[in-house]
């Protein structure tokens, strides 16, 4: 079984992907969900409005934090891995995900996660 969670033909991006019991979650960043507009902020704005989002799809695919086995996150600027990893201890619970950062080279980008989940 495959089914696409949020996919919409004017949009380049399919939110999440679920085949058998896994959900793959496409990168979340600071976009508002209606419009798929990215809504630029500080790093702590941009971090809060994409786990919002990641939140929003998991939800729509009947799954919650709890179901997450893998975040990946992308973090424009090194100086702010510190405050991600403020943010990330804050935001998720013990036992976390297990997880990869990576440095991305978006200029008007700040911050993007992206996930996969279990829901057998």
């Amino acid at each position: 079984m495959i089914d696409h969670f949020g996919a919409r033909p004017d949009r380049v991006l399919t939110p999440a992907v679920r085949a058998g019991d896994w959900l793959y979650v496409s990168g979340q960043a600071s976009t508002d969900p209606e419009t798929g507009a990215f809504v630029a902020g500080t790093f702590d704005e941009e971090f809060a409005r994409s786990v919002a989002n990641l939140d929003a799809v998991l939800a729509e695919a009947g799954a919650g934090r709890e179901h997450l086995v893998r975040l990946g996150a992308f973090v424009r600027d090194e100086a702010d891995l510190p405050r991600y990893n403020e943010l990330y201890l804050a935001e998720f619970a013990h036992p976390r995900p297990a997880r990869t950062t990576t440095q991305m080279g978006f200029a008007f980008l700040r911050f993007e996660i992206e996930a996969v989940a279990y829901l057998g």
